[in-house]
């Protein structure tokens, strides 16, 4: 199992608690190969699983009161953060080997902005100016590298008034 490694932390991860219930995103993290592979999931009130596999380990157990982390206040690429008074409603990180052919990580974060897509996308594309990352935009799609090399989309859409969108970042 190539991604052995990442056991120990996510099992630190999947045992931090919280004190009061509240909406969190909902979150998927995927990691393993053809051996085996760790798997984490949390609901919307914080409640989650992890399971492990492998060659002769089998874990599969409930976690209740998930995570602990303020998902709005820690995420940024190349320090760069979601649009002001965004709210990440979803999280999914899948880290697999893909047979062979190399290890590639996708994560993605689902969020909603306070703002119109074009208002939101305008604002980001400025920080990511300010910070030197060099962007692309087609329509209320941003697009770029991270300073590591890591591609980046940032994808704005309406939600009433206000932005829904997804952010992408791929690691290959």
């Amino acid at each position: 199992m190539r991604f052995a490694y990442l056991i120990p932390p996510m099992m630190l991860l999947a045992a931090c608690g919280q004190s009061e219930k509240k909406d969190t995103p909902e979150i998927s993290i995927n990691a393993g190969d053809g051996k085996g592979g760790v798997q984490i999931t949390s609901n919307k009130d914080g409640t989650g699983r992890i399971k492990i596999g492998g060659d002769g380990v089998g874990i599969d157990m409930k976690i209740p009161d998930f995570v602990d982390f303020d998902m709005e206040g820690d995420f940024d690429i190349d320090g760069v953060k979601l649009y002001p008074g965004s709210h990440v409603t979803t999280v999914n990180v899948d880290a697999r080997d893909n047979g062979g052919s190399g290890d590639k990580a996708v994560v993605e974060l689902g969020f909603t902005s306070p703002a119109a897509p074009t208002k939101a996308a305008d604002w980001m594309a400025g920080e990511f100016a300010k910070k030197g990352v060099e962007v692309a935009r087609t329509g209320e799609t941003l697009a770029g590298k991270t300073k590591d090399g890591d591609d980046f989309k940032i994808d704005f859409g309406p939600d009433g008034a206000n932005a829904k969108g997804k952010v992408t970042i791929t690691k290959s």
